[in-house]
């Protein structure tokens, strides 16, 4: 193992996950969606935190670990979350409750997010996180930018495709998607960027006021 995948390693195993999130992460394994990394959601955690977050909106409510750890980083946050699948929903309905999340501070919406996201009010959210269907990353972006507020952040989750995005050999259509998002921000004067290597790639986009 190289010392990048073992640092990366560490910095995984670094974090400790509470019970309920490692519940979550448990009931999403057992149903085949893959859920955010622990220093993936550590990371969020920490940017929710340090900007006080008071509204949030997560595109891929999977079954809550990912919302789970942003409300842990914004205590006063509300999450609105928009899945597809009802099912998902209702196990992180009850995730978020075993972890003493008031009922007033989530709402969970069913429904295809290329749907519901058009009857959103912009700049209104402190965080847009995007962990959903990666053909439609690029849309799913560009709605985030819409609704985020001036000083607001996107965090857009698998932005490194299972390594694939680095990889020039790989042509496929998600990875083309994901290069194509990541170079136009990259050229992009209206936000700030970063791109992290926890997990399989957390992009991180500030919303420059203007």
């Amino acid at each position: 193992m190289s010392d990048k995948d073992l640092s990366w390693k560490f910095a995984e195993e670094f974090v400790i996950e509470s019970p309920e999130i490692v519940q979550a992460r448990q009931h999403s394994l057992e149903q085949g969606v893959e859920p955010i990394s622990p220093a993936v959601g550590a990371q969020m955690a920490v940017v929710a935190a340090a900007m006080n977050a008071q509204t949030i909106i997560e595109i891929g409510t999977g079954l809550g670990v990912s919302g789970l750890w942003l409300l842990t980083g914004a205590r006063e946050a509300t999450l609105t979350t928009i899945d597809i699948e009802l099912e998902y929903q209702q196990t992180a309905r009850k995730a978020f409750g075993d972890a003493g999340i008031p009922a007033n501070r989530t709402r969970l919406i069913t429904g295809r997010a290329l749907e519901v996201l058009p009857r959103m009010n912009e700049s209104s959210y402190d965080i847009v996180f995007v962990d959903a269907d990666a053909h439609s990353v690029i849309e799913y972006v560009e709605h985030g930018l819409r609704l985020a507020r001036p000083g607001g952040s996107v965090l857009v989750a698998h932005a490194l495709w299972r390594g694939r995005v680095a990889d020039p050999a790989q042509r496929d259509d998600t990875v083309a998607d994901f290069r194509t998002l990541l170079r136009e921000i990259a050229g992009s004067s209206a936000v700030l960027s970063s791109l992290s290597l926890a997990g399989d790639g957390l992009l991180q986009l500030t919303k420059i006021a203007e």
